[in-house]
């Protein structure tokens, strides 16, 4: 069974990006199974970075076949800038890249009512990226969406828009108390960006099955981090769509009796952009130099991410609920300048200890986190290639993430460069 899938461990940013770009050097397609172009992988060639946001990593590998997957909302103006710079840095993606038709388009009055969201006074401030990922996956749920075979059939898609609009016109006129949007203002800009689109619509279900017949190698790539799922995830501070490794056989129509691996990525500490409970968070000078050690800004928006300890209940929430056979840990050398290190084993929680999370997640809104200790290791990590290159203190904290987690780490990253991983 040909068939790996990739998870983040914890609220997103992990290094995915980098990784999958490692791992396709020997896989035949790569597949994105969810979110749209709120979440960034980074990827440095050569010491040129490519950030892509919709795109999969694999692109940058020759030869590799790249998937959309019905599961992703697709902003297709995004997907035309991401497309123009990829090929400005040498990529040839002609006839490399395939969209399901079944994934739904994003609109500008998606992002609209998504910033409109955020600014209402009465709503939850959740943080989003207001690139109108939450409000596309909620038209697609109530069948008021775009999916990209509505393009092929101008009196559909003009039904279905016109349909939508009914929706939104209400919500923007009594609801957000702004202006409201035609029909045909919204045709025009769906005429305007399908001829750049419509080149890449394919069959990518029958694709993976004949791949998967055949024994070519799949590997499925999330964005976010399982923290940030929809029904798993640090519930209402969450993305909209399924991150976790169920994700990708809904997302790309495979069987999950086809999927041999799943691997998970997890930063060699914490982060999360946006609102949200974060136990093991640091806001005071550690905090602020693991973010400029790390360079912790959301590659999307720009946004200084948070940054705190490594949190092993989160990491084995994510090794159970993903079935993670193995680890991959990034930004090792981040940690080099600390003199103490510290990993959360626990929270204390209403006067009680625990070190598991349950489905009560209200819990990591009380948590108090409980540390174990680490002298650092005052030595550079990064760039190293090889075990023997880590200092003993750093292979020891490697280890104790490794056994506190409940799954082996086999790789370690040890800086943004392709060449920067130590395979153990």
């Amino acid at each position: 069974m040909p068939v790996t899938v990739l998870v983040g461990m914890q609220w997103g940013d992990e290094g995915k990006g980098k990784v999958v770009d490692l791992l396709s050097e020997d896989k035949d397609i790569v597949a994105r199974y969810q979110g749209g172009a709120n979440a960034g992988h980074t990827v440095v060639i050569d010491g040129k970075k490519f950030v892509l946001h919709l795109i999969p990593s694999g692109i940058l590998r020759e030869g590799k076949i790249c998937v959309i997957g019905s599961g992703v909302v697709v902003d297709p103006e995004a997907l035309m800038t991401e497309l123009e710079e990829v090929k400005k840095g040498g990529i040839d993606v002609e006839g490399r890249l395939i969209i399901s038709p079944r994934a739904h388009c994003i609109l500008p009055v998606h992002k609209i009512q998504d910033a409109a969201n955020e600014n209402k006074s009465s709503q939850q401030k959740i943080g989003t990226t207001g690139k109108g990922i939450g409000p596309t996956y909620s038209d697609k749920t109530a069948r008021l969406g775009i999916p990209f075979f509505y393009f092929n059939d101008t009196a559909k898609l003009t039904a279905a828009v016109t349909a939508l609009l009914e929706t939104k016109n209400c919500l923007f006129e009594k609801f957000y108390e702004s202006g409201s949007h035609s029909v045909e203002q919204v045709m025009e800009y769906l005429n305007r960006v399908a001829p750049g689109i419509l080149p890449y619509i394919g069959d990518t279900r029958s694709l993976l099955r004949d791949a998967i017949i055949e024994g070519k190698e799949i590997l499925c790539e999330g964005a976010q981090g399982t923290m940030l799922d929809i029904d798993y995830g640090s519930y209402p501070f969450v993305t909209s769509s399924n991150t976790i490794s169920g994700g990708a056989c809904t997302g790309l129509g495979i069987s999950p009796r086809k999927v041999d691996k799943v691997i998970g990525v997890a930063k060699a500490y914490t982060t999360r952009v946006g609102e949200g409970p974060f136990p093991t968070e640091l806001k005071d000078e550690t905090g602020a130099l693991i973010q400029e050690e790390g360079n912790e800004y959301g590659a999307t928006t720009g946004r200084a991410r948070r940054c705190g300890w490594f949190d092993t209940v989160v990491a084995r929430y994510a090794v159970e609920i993903n079935g993670i056979d193995e680890i991959v840990l990034t930004k090792l050398d981040v940690l080099d300048r600390l003199d103490v290190i510290k990993v959360c084993v626990g929270y204390e929680v209403d006067g009680r200890k625990i070190d598991r999370i349950s489905d009560d997640i209200s819990i990591l809104e009380r948590a108090r986190p409980v540390y174990w200790e680490f002298d650092g290791w005052d030595e550079p990590t990064a760039g190293a290639q090889k075990p023997e290159d880590l200092p003993k203190r750093a292979r020891q904290y490697v280890q104790f993430l490794e056994k506190s987690v409940g799954a082996p780490i086999t790789i370690v990253s040890t800086g943004p460069g392709r060449e920067a991983v130590i395979r153990l």
